[in-house]
């Protein structure tokens, strides 16, 4: 088995390139305000990937990008307040942004809004897992793009929608750390949390960034804007790893 201090080592040094690329692009055309928690909270995110961090792992899961009160939060993919502190156990707090929109400040681990997403899923593990040293062993979450992105008024908005012309230098970077991604931690499964998620991973098989020698599924994204995911979303997402031979 591969070093896992190397692996992680690797896997940070990626994380950080896919940082300083993303500073460097121009996002004014399509979001007043950004944010990027791998400046603020990368101490957090540094410490996930230490401690949790392994190679050949059953499932790759993989979300879009930040939210308010989670990631943005916290520095955690997925990264529910709750789930972090008591779950996970990590109490790194993340620092400033050098700009802050008045209405999103951040409180890190102090902050009491809950991120609805971050708490379905984490929580739907933590029930299947118990612990994270178990669930770890032979799984792992990251975030697409570790941006989050909002409008004047603080409306959070998302990668997906903006233009080509905005989205392609994006996913140029982070094609290239989801592929590190993949090759690093060697997953049999790859996991795409949403439709979006999948599409990435099918792109970076596509264009020949990684070797298709896992399998590509999908499951209903967790978010409270959609109302699918607001009829059980635990039970349907069960349900599908179930019939993907992922759990048994």
């Amino acid at each position: 088995m591969e070093n896992r201090e190397v692996i992680v080592e690797q896997v940070l040094a990626s994380g950080n390139k896919l940082r300083l690329a993303l500073n460097k692009l121009d996002f004014s055309s399509v979001a007043a305000w950004v944010y990027n928690p791998f400046d603020y909270a990368w101490d957090a995110y540094a410490e996930y990937v230490t401690r949790f961090v392994t190679t050949k792992i059953d499932c790759l899961y993989m979300g879009m990008n930040p939210g308010p009160w989670g990631m943005v939060q916290t520095g955690i993919p997925f990264g529910e307040v709750a789930a972090v502190r008591d779950w996970l156990q990590i109490e790194t707090n993340a620092s400033q942004p050098k700009k802050i929109h008045p209405k999103r400040p951040i409180e890190g681990l102090a902050c009491n809004r809950s991120e609805v997403s971050g708490k379905r899923l984490w929580g739907l593990f933590a029930d299947r897992y118990q612990t994270p040293k178990k669930f770890f062993a032979k799984n792992f979450i990251v975030n697409y793009c570790p941006l989050a992105f909002m409008d004047q008024g603080a409306r959070n908005l998302t990668p997906d929608k903006f233009p080509a012309s905005v989205r392609g230098p994006l996913e140029k970077h982070c094609d290239r750390h989801l592929a590190d991604m993949i090759r690093l931690l060697k997953p049999r499964y790859f996991v795409g949390v949403g439709g979006f998620a999948e599409q990435c991973a099918q792109r970076c098989i596509d264009n020949q960034l990684v070797e298709s020698n896992f399998s590509l599924i999908r499951i209903l994204h967790p978010s409270p804007a959609s109302p699918a995911a607001n009829r059980d979303w635990s039970g349907q997402v069960t349900k599908t790893l179930y019939a993907a031979g992922i759990w048994s």
